[in-house]
């Protein structure tokens, strides 16, 4: 369903962040939306506020003290729980950028910030920038975001989620 049309177009698609009570935060966020709210799969406690609109709109709501946190080598993002100061935030974004891959790997390595492309479960892909070494930012050139798009069509994470349920009975 992704329109080449679209590939020029700068758009958030889904965004994290940290609240004490994660589960109250994604059903209020979920009723905005009009949505669905539905377990985080790879982190227990936390959960995701579902739009099921056409924009793949989703946003991630984890626990308080929860940091996203580079993972070593050629591993992505990582999860981790500490209420004492981390240098890392629950706080993420995916964007839809204009740029290529190579285009972004060059201005990452111009400011010497991590980046690497890395697989999201089956699902997509995206590239992980993060700025100032710290705060991550999903991006998707257009043929990432076209793999974006395909799994957040309102059918696919609908059939997605039945499953997920399904395998926790």
């Amino acid at each position: 369903m992704y329109d080449d049309d679209l590939g020029d177009l700068t758009m958030i698609h889904h965004i994290s962040l940290a609240a004490h009570d994660p589960l109250r935060v994604a059903r209020v966020l979920a009723e905005l939306f009009q949505g669905q709210v539905v377990p985080f799969p790879n982190h227990p406690g936390s959960y995701v506020a579902v739009a099921f609109d056409p924009h793949g709109t989703i946003v991630e709501v984890h626990p308080h003290g929860t940091g996203l946190v580079p993972g070593v080598e050629d591993e992505g993002v990582q999860h981790v729980h500490n209420l004492e100061y981390l240098p890392y935030t629950a706080t993420h974004v995916a964007i839809s950028v204009p740029v290529s891959e190579a285009q972004i790997r060059e201005i990452a390595a111009w400011e010497g910030w991590r980046v690497g492309r890395f697989r999201r479960s089956d699902f997509f892909e995206v590239i992980e920038l993060w700025l100032e070494n710290q705060v991550l930012i999903e991006l998707l050139p257009p043929m990432l975001a076209a793999q974006y798009f395909d799994f957040t069509q309102p059918q696919e994470l609908e059939q997605y989620l039945a499953a997920a349920a399904s395998s926790r009975n």
